[in-house]
């Protein structure tokens, strides 16, 4: 199954995937199986990906969702404040997480030798469990770069580095959280030519939320490039959807995003229509891999899609069927 999923060429096969992804997942994920019980609906009934049922993403905090009885291999954990529940995803088989990351970061950026990566990511490095930071740390041994590499609270050495690599021409990655990044600018001025910033969002407490438009345009003066890039990712997803620019993002083929009502969850809207975001990550076969996440955004008619903002827990309605 891994190998006709990384290798989707078309609308059909992607359809085709997702409802032999659905049937596989309703069959062996007990809480999926659960919820869609709830909901009444069979994979007999479910002709069109528009008719499957999507998890609300809460499940992960509350719920082992695994549609595999192998051992598990690794546990992602999302970020949270003291005391909270904070997300877990069990992985029982990291080739599926290697293999989506690898295969979407070249899709949309090329061969990852080709950059030298450096990582700014001081709040991931600070707990276990990241699934950003598994990521990225092989994104680093894969460049294959001896400048490649974390940066925690050395920015002076990153700002140096940085700068350095740059004026040499070289192909540069640039990966931070958002705080660490307006922090980097705040101490030194830049002028990249040959250097992609990408932020991976999330001011986590550190700074007061700002809007993708507002924090791109400071980030974009700061580093003097023309366009900020993001990725938009998460504990719940094994893979990763990409921005450019303006905060516009692409999926690699095996993941698309879709949007419900914010009134009536079951109800898939159509495109250019801002709503709940629903993501189908194929990449999640040993899990779920239709989630209802807790973002509000639009998908355009080439099924990119754009984040517009975040559910307030209050906000919530369809979702809580299965209180246990």
């Amino acid at each position: 199954m891994k190998d006709s999923i990384f290798n989707i060429q078309s609308e059909a096969d992607f359809t085709k995937s997702a409802l032999m992804v659905f049937k596989h997942q309703f069959k062996h994920n007990k809480v999926y199986r659960s919820f869609c019980d709830l909901l009444y609906i069979h994979p007999s009934d479910v002709k069109t990906i528009d008719q499957i049922p999507f998890l609300p993403i809460q499940f992960f905090k509350t719920h082992e969702v695994l549609s595999s009885t192998d051992k598990i291999q690794e546990i992602f954990s999302s970020s949270g404040t003291t005391g909270s529940v904070t997300s877990k995803h069990l992985v029982t088989d990291l080739l599926w997480y290697e293999t989506s990351y690898l295969k979407g970061f070249e899709c949309f950026y090329g061969d990852i030798k080709d950059y030298t990566v450096l990582a700014l990511l001081p709040n991931y490095l600070d707990r276990k469990g990241s699934s950003l930071v598994y990521m990225v740390d092989d994104l680093i041994k894969k460049s294959k770069h001896t400048e490649s590499g974390f940066y925690l609270n050395n920015i002076d050495e990153l700002a140096k580095k940085l700068i350095k690599l740059d004026k040499k021409d070289k192909k540069v990655l640039l990966i931070g959280v958002s705080f660490a990044l307006l922090d980097l600018i705040e101490q030194y001025k830049f002028n990249l030519k040959n250097t992609i910033v990408m932020e991976t969002g999330g001011m986590k407490g550190r700074r007061k939320e700002l809007i993708r438009n507002e924090l791109h345009t400071i980030l974009s003066g700061g580093f003097r490039v023309e366009k900020i890039h993001s990725e938009y990712g998460m504990t719940e997803l094994l893979s990763q959807g990409y921005s450019k620019g303006n905060g516009v993002f692409k999926c690699p083929p095996w993941m698309r995003v879709l949007t419900r009502d914010t009134e009536d969850a079951l109800t898939i809207l159509p495109k250019e229509k801002s709503g709940g975001i629903n993501v189908i990550d194929l990449a999640n076969y040993n899990s779920c891999s239709f989630i209802a996440t807790q973002d509000l955004g639009k998908v355009y008619t080439d099924n990119s899609f754009e984040i517009i903002g975040r559910f307030d827990n209050s906000d919530i309605r369809g979702c809580n069927l299965m209180v246990l």
